[in-house]
């Protein structure tokens, strides 16, 4: 079809237009080249499908360059033409450069066995054609760098800050004296360098598409290093603060012994009063721990971090469960001789209504009254038999009062 030609303004508009996205694509084209993405791929040692992709994309941006060059070409000799007198053969030319296949590219022969008698080994395109053919090579090629791009940001930003916690808390492991933490921490650095290695060398293995990075593996290692960094910072909190740590288990020793000591003077207290059927089972002895306070000590001078946080740990339960059973214990006697007060109260106050009452000096209340008083201030009290006493002679008084 036979395209009109143009006249001198739409020859001026159209070669303006085609110049504005000539600059453009090349700005845009600049700007992938020297992107960070392409950068980080053209300059690494590949490997995987990495290489295989890259390869591909490389030979794409290469060909991308080859046809905008000759594009460019065209439109600038239409901006030439275009700033000069514009005769009718001038007008033909510009209109021929912008719409007709003016761009040639040196595709090279097809395979002898695939190729046409009359292949010239050039490819002819308009400039629409080169346009469209960049702009589906440029989108292709901005998908791969950009992935690679995308998972290179997402994985360092965690592998440095694995690789940062490691440098910090190695030194500090290898002086604790504890093998399976080094050993963690060595197994950690080996998992960082591999990671490393993929991320270097084959980051489009970590991509799954979708603007999703897969992570998993990184996430899962600072987990472990993490979890390794806190045992670290315990220890080296423990060796910093050793001597404080056993001076307050010391403390604590001391406490549970006071606490067995004020229990079993409790029982004694309450033996002496209440009848043993009333009574609670004695409290439990304090086991001696002195060769166990020791040790700690001689841990301590040893450097043996992690058995001397394992006894701290050990010991301070110990105590604090044994410090909990003598105050319990002492409790529990101490309201029993409470139970023994609080009835001796009801019987005086229950007397006082008899009183009011008139029946101070009824033989039958009388009795009641002796017998439930005799019960509470013997020692030791039966304790069981008085609070029936007790209750017996409430019940008697109530009665009066119909």
């Amino acid at each position: 079809m036979t395209v009109p030609m143009l006249t001198r303004e739409q020859a001026a508009a159209s070669v303006k237009a085609a110049v504005g996205e000539r600059d453009a694509i090349q700005a845009n084209l600049l700007e992938l080249d020297g992107s960070f993405g392409k950068q980080l791929l053209a300059g690494a040692a590949l490997t995987g499908q990495t290489k295989q992709r890259w390869d591909a994309t490389a030979a794409a941006m290469a060909t991308l360059w080859q046809v905008y060059s000759a594009y460019s070409a065209v439109v600038d000799r239409a901006a030439e033409t275009v700033a000069g007198h514009l005769g009718p053969r001038e007008l033909a030319w510009i209109t021929t450069l912008l719409t007709g296949p003016s761009i040639q590219l040196a595709s090279g022969p097809a395979p002898l066995a695939g190729r046409d008698l009359a292949d010239s080994g050039r490819e002819d395109l308009t400039v629409v054609a080169a346009v469209t053919r960049m702009r589906r090579s440029f989108g292709d090629i901005t998908a791969v760098v950009s992935a690679a791009e995308l998972v290179w940001n997402e994985m360092t930003g965690k592998l440095d800050a694995v690789a940062a916690e490691l440098a910090r808390v190695k030194p500090l492991a290898s002086s604790l004296g504890d093998e399976a933490l080094t050993g963690n921490l060595a197994a950690a650095e080996s998992k960082l360098a591999r990671l490393r290695g993929t991320l270097n060398s084959d980051p489009l293995s970590l991509w799954q598409g979708g603007q999703k990075v897969d992570t998993s593996g990184a996430d899962r290692l600072q987990e472990r290093v993490g979890a390794a960094v806190t045992r670290v910072d315990e220890l080296v909190r423990l060796r910093d603060d050793a001597q404080q740590r056993i001076a307050e288990v010391k403390t604590a020793a001391a406490t549970a012994q006071a606490a067995c000591d004020d229990a079993a003077a409790a029982w004694q207290r309450a033996a002496a009063k209440i009848a043993a059927s009333a009574l609670p089972a004695g409290p439990p002895g304090f086991t001696d721990l002195s060769v166990r306070l020791a040790d700690l000590d001689m841990l301590m001078a040893a450097g043996r971090w992690p058995r001397l946080s394992s006894e701290l740990d050990l010991i301070e339960r110990d105590l604090a469960e044994a410090t909990t059973r003598f105050r319990d214990a002492e409790r529990a006697l101490v309201g029993v001789l409470a139970t023994r007060d609080e009835l001796r109260g009801l019987l005086g106050a229950y007397r006082a209504k008899a009183a009011r009452l008139g029946a101070a000096e009824d033989p039958a209340l009388t009795e009641r009254y002796d017998r439930a008083h005799g019960l509470l201030w013997t020692a030791p009290c039966d304790l069981t038999a008085a609070a029936d006493a007790v209750t017996g002679y409430q019940r008697a008084v109530l009665a009066l009062g119909g």
